[in-house]
């Protein structure tokens, strides 16, 4: 019999460069349980995930004798909890062990003295309100990673204050919404998304990329990236479509329209967010109950995972993107209004971003996911989106 285990919630944290540079797990409700990190240490997908790049996990869930995950695991404990017994012991014997330990404190919790954790997580808001190169002085011995950064603003300030790594919150920042001019690449993306919804032929495709040569030059770098790691390079949009086929073509021109052309070749952590989220709503859609027989569930699944963002991209409201675009009732309906079964998914997927853990959880045991279900697909996600390379458009 399965030995049943509490949700985990995996969230990836970014670097100064905005590529992903670790992962945190964390749970909904209380504390988690050593039983309850095992299945993430037994999946075959995790050793497809960058294995550089260090774990941050629930204290209360160590085990310091594991070695799944090697020298990667960082135990988090919350500054709250320092002064019970079983913490102290737990904390005692982690040190012990030579195990990475962390520090997650919030206002108006004082800093520790330095070098006595490995990682210190600090909220912006909080670190905001501490005396000037209080967090310079913990960075020459800590890791610092910030929390809850909810703007560019708040996220350069960090950066400029020693923190490594952050949390992703400010990639959902609408303070520009309806004020950046409609960029032209984009726009024949668009056109050429629409193209593809409504079954065009080949040579129509072809025509959009000849008259934008940067489409042409970002979609081979990305058809040629680790994610595909085709045999010989492709070298040309038809060669493309008779190694992709359409239905894969269509997943990265969906991808492409995230690409930053200002952003050099640094990878665009927007791009990674909408790639996760449609390879999370394909993993899980096929799995739903009661959901309507759709010829082509994983491709709808995928497009309103994809697109979701796309109102924070461009800067303009989804029902007016939606507007320029052939969708089906059921896509169209999810994204503009999270109707329906694949809009409720989206909703899990939303909240789980947005740490609202409680909130997520109970909106997949409405769906019926399953525990193991819901992490084998994020796994899966993060091995996925990990291997796309950075493109410029």
């Amino acid at each position: 019999m399965t030995v049943p285990f509490a949700t985990p919630f995996i969230h990836p944290l970014l670097g100064r460069d905005d590529s992903w540079s670790a992962f945190r797990v964390e749970f909904a409700g209380e504390d988690a349980a050593p039983i309850d990190l095992l299945p993430l240490y037994e999946a075959a997908a995790l050793q497809e995930i960058d294995q550089r790049l260090p774990w941050l996990l629930p204290a209360s869930s160590a085990q310091p004798e594991s070695e799944q995950l090697g020298s990667r695991p960082v135990w988090i404990f919350s500054a709250d909890d320092l002064d019970q017994p079983a913490t102290q012991a737990q904390e005692s014997s982690l040190r012990q062990a030579r195990c990475k330990v962390g520090l997650e404190i919030r206002s108006p919790t004082p800093l520790p003295a330095t070098g006595t954790w490995d990682y210190l997580i600090i909220a912006a808001s909080h670190a905001r309100t501490l005396p000037p190169f209080a967090l310079d002085g913990m960075a020459t011995r800590s890791t610092l990673v910030a929390s809850n950064v909810h703007s560019q603003t708040e996220r350069q300030w960090m950066l400029e204050h020693a923190c490594s790594m952050s949390t992703g919150e400010f990639l959902l920042a609408r303070t520009q919404l309806g004020q950046r001019a409609a960029d032209t690449t984009r726009q024949k993306l668009l056109q050429l998304l629409g193209l593809i919804a409504q079954d065009a032929d080949t040579a129509a495709l072809d025509t959009v990329f000849r008259q934008e040569a940067k489409l042409s030059y970002s979609l081979l770098r990305l058809v040629n990236s680790a994610a595909i790691a085709p045999r010989a390079p492709i070298t040309s949009f038809a060669q493309a479509i008779n190694l992709l086929g359409r239905r894969q073509l269509e997943r990265w021109i969906q991808l492409l329209v995230y690409a930053d052309p200002n952003n050099g070749q640094h990878p665009n952590p927007l791009l990674y967010k909408a790639a996760l989220r449609g390879r999370l709503m394909e993993r899980l859609a096929p799995r739903l109950p009661g959901i309507l027989e759709l010829s082509n569930l994983e491709d709808c699944a995928f497009m309103i995972g994809s697109f979701s963002l796309l109102d924070i991209l461009l800067s303009m409201p989804m029902p007016e993107i939606l507007q320029q675009l052939p969708l089906t009732a059921t896509v169209r309906e999810a994204l503009a209004h999270h109707a329906g079964t694949l809009g409720l998914l989206l909703d899990a997927i939303e909240a789980a971003e947005n740490r609202e853990h409680d909130k997520a959880l109970r909106i997949l045991k409405q769906l019926a996911v399953p525990a193991e279900l819901f992490l084998s697909a994020q796994l899966d996600g993060l091995a996925w989106v990990s291997q796309i390379r950075s493109i410029k458009v």
